[in-house]
């Protein structure tokens, strides 16, 4: 049994969503019926990485930011694909914070990264923003711990301007 979590892009181009997706499946071929999946299954690379895990047979653990998280963050054009995903779940976190903010994240990916083997990361390799809580601050932090992380970026791969 392994473990990956997930962390990525959110604003990947429409053309990059295949390209991730294959990728993802490939890099699942090794685990199969033994992996486990942890997602916050936020938009972007988040539910790609979860719907792939559920299409491999695998199960999936949701970490949810806070308890207002689906009202106050999933946007109408992800509600659909979020509320499956989170139904599809053996199981689903709820960190203690009421609402979704930069604390709310920071703790989902100590969840995140708490729970993994390796993890995941649908990165274009950009550093980390002044702000924090990006993909690039989840890589640093899994390094930092000795966690191995392999970057999906497949060739073509692009998020949106």
């Amino acid at each position: 049994m392994v473990t990956l979590a997930v962390t990525g892009h959110m604003d990947l181009t429409d053309e990059s969503v295949p390209l991730v997706k294959a990728a993802l499946r490939e890099l699942f071929q090794p685990y199969r019926e033994d992996l486990v999946g942890v997602s916050c299954i936020a938009a972007g690379a988040d539910s790609l990485f979860a719907e792939a895990v559920v299409e491999a047979g695998g199960r999936l653990v949701v970490v949810l930011p806070s308890q207002d998280y689906r009202q106050a963050k999933v946007k109408p054009d992800h509600a659909e694909l979020f509320d499956r995903l989170h139904a599809a779940a053996d199981e689903v976190l709820i960190m203690p914070h009421e609402t979704a903010n930069r604390q709310a994240y920071e703790t989902a990916n100590a969840v995140l990264l708490e729970r993994a083997d390796r993890l995941v990361a649908v990165w274009n390799g950009s550093p980390p923003s002044a702000k924090g809580g990006g993909t690039a601050d989840v890589v640093v932090d899994a390094r930092a711990a000795g966690l191995p992380v392999d970057v999906v970026w497949p060739e073509g791969a692009e998020r949106r301007a």
